[in-house]
C-alpha cells in the first residue's frame, strides 16, 4: 500500500493518516475519549501541583502514554477483528495483552502522580 511519495508529500500524508486515525479514535472508541478528557483535565491540574519543570514534563509524558498505549490497544483489537470474528484463544490473548498495556500504564501514571503529589504537599 505505498504510494511511492516522498520529501515533505510523504510528511504531509502522513499527518493527513494521522489526523484520520484521531478522527476515528475518538469516534470509534469511547475508552479512548474517557482517556482523552482525563488527560485533559489532569493536564491542566500539572500547572497547579508542581513549579519543578522535570516533574511537570514527568506528569504529562505519563498523561501521553495512557493515550499512546489506549491507540495501540486499539489498533490490535482492529487488526484482530479484521482477521477473524471467530472466538480464538490467540485473538483472546492478544486482546487481553493490549488491555493489560493500557492497565500498566495506568498505574505508572499514578505512581508517578502520587510520588510528585507526595514530594509536594505532603
Amino acid at each position: 500500500m505505498k504510494t511511492g511519495d516522498t520529501g515533505i508529500k510523504r510528511i504531509l500524508k502522513a499527518f493527513v493518516y494521522s489526523y484520520d486515525g484521531f478522527k476515528e479514535a475518538f469516534k470509534t472508541e469511547a475508552a479512548f475519549r474517557q482517556e482523552l478528557l482525563l488527560c485533559a483535565v489532569l493536564f491542566i491540574a500539572v500547572f497547579f501541583v508542581t513549579e519543578d519543570i522535570t516533574q511537570r514534563l514527568f506528569l504529562i509524558s505519563s498523561l501521553f502514554f495512557i493515550l499512546l498505549m489506549e491507540l495501540v490497544n486499539t489498533a490490535i483489537e482492529a487488526v484482530v477483528d479484521r482477521i477473524s470474528d471467530e472466538k480464538h484463544y490467540l485473538s483472546k490473548k492478544a486482546k487481553d495483552v493490549g488491555s493489560l498495556m493500557v492497565l500498566t500504564t495506568f498505574i505508572y501514571a499514578a505512581i508517578i502522580w502520587g510520588n510528585v503529589i507526595w514530594t509536594n504537599f505532603i
